[in-house]
């Protein structure tokens, strides 16, 4: 099994906690039927990788972590015939043997946007950058304002300026009265859109806001409600992921220690020199992992579990758990 991840460069960070974590993985389960090389993605390209690791035998490849990446190496993995099973977001390079295992925004809009309904909310408004996180956000906002039996009353997008979010704002302040307000973008834009939305609405977020503890710092952000993956098995997976290499992983390091858990479950029917048993990814009762329960829709997109939170003056409270099994 190939696990293919940027080791250096911008994003180095993150894919040594995916490395490390995924190890710790096998560890963990005590598992010495499965081996796991890593390859860099920024050393020689992402598809030079997968070509190496297919080379090599390898018959599941992990990773990569980039969309731009995953559209590189999705052509080697498909004439070899070998599933991916990929740390993007982007909805958009899912398929033909291609599974995402990233956070996707219409996870998280989904979810927070259908508990905004089940506490009355009717009317939404929307604010998205430009750019593809933006549009797959606007697309999944719409989708789940009407699951919802509610009405998109507006939709505003902007570039990643003060002066645009202030701008886009104020011109959704202008389309009458909403009940709730998406805010599709990291927290930092948040608080700066939070700040300029007009009072009254209830803020929503995505899970771009996850790793912020100090968001409820700006009190228009203080009610404001968002999902993401539940975090007590992943602060379990931080004290041994610290006791073992000294420091805290990335966030995003338990998608490389849940795609192990993947393997390792599918690995009962994977004798060897035998193709993946890519049917086993989308198993209707899904899996168990650190981020709570997930499992691939026929698209190759994660369906999973998430929680809603509440910013807080003091961080986030809880105010719909995550489900622990799927219906």
């Amino acid at each position: 099994m190939a696990l293919i991840v940027p080791l250096t460069g911008e994003d180095g960070g993150i894919g040594t906690s995916i490395s490390n974590a995924a190890r710790l993985a096998l560890l963990d389960m005590a598992n010495q039927t499965i081996d796991l090389t890593t390859y860099d993605s920024t050393q020689g390209g992402a598809a030079a990788a997968a070509a190496k690791a297919i080379g090599e035998g390898n018959g599941l490849i992990l990773g990569p972590l980039l969309a731009e990446d995953v559209r590189a190496v999705a052509p080697v993995a498909q004439r070899a015939h070998v599933p991916v099973i990929a740390f993007s977001n982007d909805e958009g390079v899912a398929g033909n043997g291609v599974y995402i295992l990233g956070f996707t925004p219409r996870q998280s809009i989904g979810r927070v946007v259908a508990f905004a309904g089940s506490r009355g909310a009717k009317r939404y408004g929307a604010l998205v950058p430009s750019g593809v996180y933006g549009e797959r956000a606007a697309q999944a906002f719409t989708v789940s304002v009407q699951q919802a039996s509610g009405a998109v009353g507006a939709v505003e997008t902007y570039n990643r300026t003060a002066a645009n979010v202030r701008t886009a704002a104020n011109a959704l302040n202008g389309k009458g009265h909403f009940d709730a307000v998406l805010i599709g973008d990291s927290s930092r834009v948040a608080t700066q859109a939070g700040a300029a939305v007009k009072p009254g609405p209830r803020l929503l977020g995505t899970e771009l806001w996850a790793n912020d503890h100090a968001i409820g710092a700006t009190p228009r952000m203080r009610g404001a409600w968002y999902a993401a993956a539940p975090d007590a098995r992943f602060n379990q997976l931080v004290t041994r992921y610290r006791a073992r290499y000294g420091k805290v992983p990335y966030r995003l390091g338990s998608l490389g220690y849940d795609a192990v858990l993947l393997t390792v479950r599918a690995s009962r029917n994977w004798g060897a020199g035998k193709p993946f048993p890519q049917r086993v990814l989308t198993e209707s009762d899904g899996f168990a992992g650190v981020d709570g329960i997930f499992r691939f829709g026929r698209d190759g997109v994660a369906e999973r579990a998430l929680e809603v939170r509440e910013v807080t003056a003091a961080g986030t409270t809880v105010v719909s758990p995550a489900a622990t099994a799927f219906p």
